[in-house]
């Protein structure tokens, strides 16, 4: 780029016709920030940085508060904090850190009419993992331009070494020698690897002047990108990243109702849905000030101040409205400012990016608003068909194409029939508190059934020879009605849902006329229950309900005939009320179990309410089956794992709240849900794991599970990678990959993606494909960022099309024989560490959890362990791994015996130890130079971490 006008800096214009200066230049008078190009003043503009200087500057203005700017750390400061700030640890770090790079920039210049070439550093650039193995050389002359130079050439040292000692895969060789006029002095930098990734360091170059008995000392930078240039050139940014400027959308003031598809009206309901509208109040509270200030206003104005069965349900509807805020607002992501549609038939077709990805997620029945540039009307279209990438729209008579190339802004409406359903449970009088907050004294009389009358009646002969399972059978049996809840706490796994449906046969086998609703958060839970009950249930016993909405592509075939269908479409339905009432066992999702309700089946119809996965349920969810359909004597079980992830909250607010903890976990925290006082009684914790080789299961185990898990897998399948040649331990199947990538962003999408381990999991997955056998569908790939799904799924595309890759979400509840986890951030930044913005998603208990459980054979780990190590989990997994002498590549640089801190902040660590070899390398080089300090700031923006969390696929 050509320089920047001086003249325009200076008085704010060019009279020079002919300037062949840069133009482009904006200024932020507010902030003083000076931006080269439109896009990086508009990135500023939406930056966190200027948003918080206009908020101070007008708080200031309105309270009369005269303030100073700090150019530093680019805010304004009241007159009277001035020193106080002045001496603020983020001021004096900033201070330290712009003086470091000043006199990086001084010490990399020429001086003393000495030159080492390769002035803006020594780059290699990207080379092959089979090139850098062999070795790669550049060599650099030194001249002088002195012809009488008395200066000679003393020493050459790596920074990495004479900080703490590291090792470099640079060596410099060289000749201490005089630097003559006219001759070029040499010396060669060479660069061995044996792994991919990035690698950085400095060649500080010392000479002396023999006539001053002086030194001084020049530094090149080295770079080099070990990977794959192919890789580099498809995955590379498209667009530099800018932070999308959310803008408010306008109000809708006219809407031209649609015409919604005819399975709208499939089912007669008896009972109509609150409309349960967001309270002007709340919308209030949360539209203002910081998540925490939007708490408390909360917690002041709406919540009930006791959480107790009599205000259980305005509890609740409380932070479902936070909740529906955030997703309404999270949905202006998707707008369309200028899309076009094709007309065919009575359909508009709309093509929506991210639609296979469910972002957004758009469902059969659901509306969309289009409004014509140009015009004032919205006009409402449902969506009547789902294709792969767009949805088929059906508009009133009046909407009209003036031609194909017509540009139409589009809005995602949120569809509220699965929020109005919770609020309708939340709305019943159904507040019994041995369901709500059962005590230790709602099970003084219930006692521990004994299990031998159930092991010689059991079904599935797997379960035979498994206590914890014919206990959770033979309690479920034995629960006297109207009980408190039953809980079946499944680990990884144990097969909960195998014994769900062996206790569900079991009381169909006691009792042939007992009535089963059994429920759970997603189509695919809901699924695997109907599928195993249906080899054994007849059609007239077992009835699969599907939402309206739901399209018979996504149904399996096995459970075809379990469904009622009606229409010429096979629109999903409910069959004529005595036909419902005659079914043994209903199967639904938990928020479609409000159509029982909805169609006017009598409450106390089912005497038993299973909820499978319930840890992934929030519990207005699970409530929709119980407040709606349990009377005095029903019987509540629920089973799930509450130590893995929980249901997908959107809003900071609701999750704060409670939203985020389900009500299996809420149980299993309360008084009488011991597992070992009160096991049998109240809560069965299964304990074998049929999935994963002992190694992989150890760490969670003890970390999760206080070490109650027993690995009883079959041999033949866990120990497949014993003794392969990808362990670096033969007898350990876990892998961690130590790689120094870069984490990069790209157009205005705020999600991380890293090139250097997308090339590393496509090796591994040919590696395996190629050497062991291993076939597209034994393998997953979990990451927390979708733009990392998205390269991924890209690179494998013409190797391994069919291997799974998803968020830790998406593989919950599943296994692969091979589990790859692609952890992404690798940040080098040593001053503005925070864990929560650089781990991201990675920093989460219970997302490690699930990620680390999945693989059943091999798992492998590929990361930048000093990222990971911030994390007080993953740095302990970590230690584990290396113990056992299962990492290979960039090596742990911290004592992994050492006993990790649970609660210890390693970021501060890491930013001490930054400082400390800032410092260091600063004291060396002041010792031959004196810095000089400059100014400069950095912005960054944080979009939170809505962009990568998945939405839900509620029917």
């Amino acid at each position: 780029m050509v320089g920047v006008c001086r003249a325009l800096l200076d008085t704010g214009s060019c009279s020079d016709d002919h300037c062949r200066f840069h133009h482009d230049v904006h200024i932020c008078e507010a902030c003083s920030v000076v931006c080269l190009t439109g896009n990086a003043f508009q990135a500023h503009l939406g930056g966190k940085n200027h948003r918080k200087t206009l908020q101070r500057a007008a708080y200031a203005q309105a309270h009369g508060i005269d303030t100073e700017f700090c150019e530093l750390c680019q805010i304004p400061i009241p007159d009277n904090n001035w020193e106080w700030h002045q001496r603020t640890r983020r001021h004096v770090n900033k201070q330290r850190f712009l003086a470091f790079k000043s006199l990086l920039e001084e010490v990399e210049k020429d001086k003393h009419g000495i030159s080492v070439s390769a002035a803006e550093g020594v780059d290699y650039g990207i080379i092959e993992l089979e090139e850098a193995q062999a070795g790669r050389s550049v060599t650099l002359a030194i001249t002088t331009s002195v012809p009488l130079s008395s200066v000679r050439l003393v020493e050459v040292k790596l920074t990495s070494t004479s900080n703490r000692g590291r090792t470099s895969p640079f060596f410099v060789e060289f000749i201490a020698n005089k630097i003559v006029y006219g001759r070029a002095t040499h010396l060669t930098i060479n660069f061995t690897q044996t792994y991919r990734g990035r690698y950085e360091d400095r060649a500080e170059i010392l000479f002396e002047d023999t006539k001053l008995g002086k030194e001084f000392m020049i530094v090149r930078p080295l770079r080099v990108i070990v990977g794959s240039r192919e890789d580099h050139a498809a995955l590379r940014p498209t667009a530099p990243y800018i932070p999308r400027r959310r803008t408010k959308r306008a109000p809708v003031n006219e809407v031209v109702p649609g015409v919604p598809p005819e399975s709208n009206a499939a089912i007669t309901w008896r009972v109509l849905l609150p409309q349960a509208e967001i309270p002007a109040h709340i919308i209030l509270a949360l539209k203002y000030g910081s998540t925490k200030v939007q708490i408390e206003s909360i917690k002041r104005s709406a919540l009930p101040r006791t959480f107790e069965a009599a205000t259980y349900g305005r509890h609740f509807k409380t932070l479902l409205w936070a909740e529906e805020f955030q997703m309404e607002n999270d949905l202006e992501r998707y707008d369309i400012s200028d899309a076009t549609l094709m007309h065919h038939g009575r359909y508009h077709f709309l093509e929506v990016p991210g639609l296979a990805e469910k972002r957004p997620s758009v469902l059969k029945g659901d509306t969309v608003l289009v409004q014509p540039q140009g015009e004032t009307r919205w006009f409402e279209g449902y969506v009547h068909l789902i294709r792969q990438r767009e949805v088929g729209l059906c508009f009133a008579r009046s909407f009209r194409m003036t031609s194909p190339q017509q540009k139409f802004s589009v809005r995602f409406k949120l569809n509220r029939i699965p929020v109005r359903r919770q609020h309708q449970a939340m709305d019943t009088v159904f507040e019994q508190t041995r369901a709500l907050f059962p005590t230790r004294g709602h099970f003084s009389a219930i006692a521990c059934p004994s299990i031998l009358g159930v092991r010689r009646a059991i079904y599935n002969p797997d379960i035979a020879s498994n206590g914890a399972q014919l206990q959770a059978i033979a309690s479920i049996l034995a629960l006297p009605a109207g009980s408190p809840p039953f809980c079946v706490f499944g680990p990884p796994g144990t097969g909960k849902t195998v014994t769900i449906v062996e206790g569900i046969r079991q009381l169909l086998r006691q009792n042939p006329l007992v009535r089963i609703l059994a429920c759970a958060p997603s189509n695919s839970a809901a699924d695997l229950i109907a599928e195993r009950l249906a080899g054994v249930l007849s059609p007239g016993e077992l009835f699969r309900f599907y939402a309206s909405s739901r399209s018979k592509e996504s149904t399996p075939s096995k459970l075809e005939d379990y469904t009622y269908q009606v229409g010429e479409m096979g629109t999903y339905a409910v069959p004529p009320m005595s036909r419902m009432t005659r079914f043994k066992v209903i199967v639904s999702t938990c928020v479609s179990a409000s159509v029982f309700h909805g169609i006017g089946m009598q409450c106390g119809h089912f005497g038993y309410i299973f909820v499978d996965e319930a840890g992934q349920a929030t519990e207005p969810e699970v409530m929709i089956a119980v407040k709606t359909m349990a009377d005095n004597a029903t019987r509540v079980i629920l089973s799930g794992d509450h130590k893995q992830l929980g249901p997908i909250i959107r809003s900071n607010v609701a999750r704060a709240l409670g939203l985020e903890t389900s009500y299996l976990e809420r149980l299993m925290g309360r008084d009488g849900y011991e597992e070992v006082q009160n096991y049998g009684i109240s809560v069965v914790k299964l304990v074998k794991n049929f999935r994963s080789h002992e190694t992989i299961l150890r760490f969670p185990n003890q970390n999760f599970y206080r070490g109650d898990l027993q690995a009883s897998a079959p041999r033949q399948v866990i120990d497949y990678f014993i003794n392969r040649t990808i362990l670096p331990n033969p007898r350990f199947p876990i892998l961690f990959h130590g790689i120094v990538g870069k984490d990069d962003r790209e157009a205005s999408s705020p999600s991380f993606f890293n090139i250097e381990e997308v090339t590393e999991i496509k090796d591994y997955v040919m590696r395996l494909k190629r050497n062991y056998r291993i076939t597209d569908h034994e393998i997953g790939i979990i990451t927390p960022y979708h733009a990392q799904v998205l390269k991924i799924r890209a690179t494998l595309k013409a190797v391994a099309d069919e291997v799974k890759v998803g968020s830790v979400e998406e593989f919950q509840g599943q296994e692969r024989k091979v589990i790859i986890i692609s952890t992404v951030r690798s940040s080098s930044e040593h001053i503005n560490y925070d864990v929560r913005h650089t781990l991201g998603f990675v920093a989460n208990p219970r997302r490690f959890n699930v990620a680390v459980t999945r693989a059943m054979a091999l798992l492998i780990v590929i990361g930048n362990p000093e990222v990971l190590s911030l994390d007080p989990m993953w740095r302990s997994f970590l230690n584990y791994i290396r113990r056992n002498n299962g990492c290979i590549g960039v090596e742990i640089s911290w004592d992994y015996n050492e006993e990790v801190d649970v609660a210890g902040d390693y970021a501060e660590r890491y930013r001490n130890a930054g400082m400390d070899d800032m410092n260091a390398l600063t004291i060396r080089l002041q010792e031959r130079i004196v810095a000089r300090a400059s100014v400069g700031d950095a912005e960054s923006d944080d979009e939170g971490g809505n962009v990568d969390r998945p939405w839900r696929d509620i029917e």
